[in-house]
């Protein structure tokens, strides 16, 4: 897993797609195109040697260029990255930003695919440029601002803690803006292994992650909230909002973020909740031991 930035510092959590998956999807667009191009040429191969030789040649290019750059660049214009390949294997092209590609990313991505990545070069310019980049870019991508991700990313290990319901109303005002991506991180391994620990550790970790967190994060959570809970009720809620910001970039809604307020009622913020169990923590540490930021 790895982290795409977007134009405003909000880290998405997307897998990059793996050089063997991407060359199986490529392999999976080129049969269509080379049987499309075959079942052409022999129905027209009568024509076309009937022809001055230079027009021939011409002609044959012609249709090569736009079937290997044409297509696959109207191709992913109309699908915004996903090509039957890139279907078939769960992957996707995107901008550096999250943001879905355009015409012109679709355009330099084919013309250097034809010229550099694959055709002129055999796919040893692609092969080499992804494995010199850290993030696997081919010279296409690289010039295009773009970057191929996973859509389909397998389950690993135990799942983060739900929003704690107590925390819903309260987590929709949250400012994240501060918080270090490294510290998200740190307290989604802690959460997603805090099994694996023993109770003490667990309690002394999860207390000194959460007072790091209340230096970022604001405003503080009510009186009574377990260290645990107050890391997932912020996580949730970055996550919730990650989620919706990808989803609106892919759907062309660049400002559609939505911070709309839970129907449920708000937990008082001087009055502990009364339960706080949740199927992610062992049970001996579902204790009301509340987290008190400092001051």
């Amino acid at each position: 897993m790895t982290n795409l930035v977007t134009g405003e510092a909000v880290t998405l959590e997307l897998g990059l797609a793996k050089l063997p998956s991407r060359v199986l999807a490529i392999v999976i667009d080129l049969v269509p195109l080379v049987v499309a191009l075959l079942v052409l040429f022999f129905s027209t191969e009568a024509f076309i040697s009937g022809l001055d030789q230079a027009l021939a040649t011409a002609i044959v290019l012609v249709i090569l260029v736009g079937f290997l750059v044409g297509i696959p660049v109207l191709v992913e214009s109309l699908t915004r990255g996903r090509s039957l390949g890139k279907l078939v294997m769960g992957i996707r092209v995107v901008r550096d930003d999250g943001g879905p590609i355009r015409f012109r990313h679709a355009v330099v991505r084919g013309l250097a695919g034809f010229f550099v990545d694959f055709y002129v070069t055999f796919g040893v310019g692609a092969v080499v440029c992804s494995l010199l980049n850290e993030r696997g870019k081919r010279v296409g991508d690289l010039l295009a601002g773009t970057v191929v991700v996973r859509v389909r990313t397998p389950s690993l290990g135990r799942p983060l803690p739900p929003m704690p319901p107590q925390l819903a109303v309260w987590a929709t005002a949250l400012e994240l803006s501060r918080l270090p991506d490294e510290l998200a991180l740190a307290a989604r391994s802690f959460l997603t292994r805090s099994h694996q620990l023993s109770p003490q550790v667990r309690e002394r970790m999860a207390a000194s992650l959460a007072s790091a967190f209340s230096q970022a994060v604001t405003p503080p959570p009510p009186m009574g909230t377990p260290a645990w809970a107050y890391l997932a009720a912020v996580l949730a809620e970055r996550g919730r909002r990650e989620s919706q910001r990808f989803a609106d970039l892919q759907a062309g809604r660049p400002n559609g973020f939505d911070l709309a307020q839970s129907a449920r009622s708000p937990t008082p913020s001087g009055q502990p909740p009364a339960d706080w169990a949740t199927p992610a923590m062992p049970p001996e540490d579902r204790r009301s031991q509340g987290f008190a930021p400092p001051g």
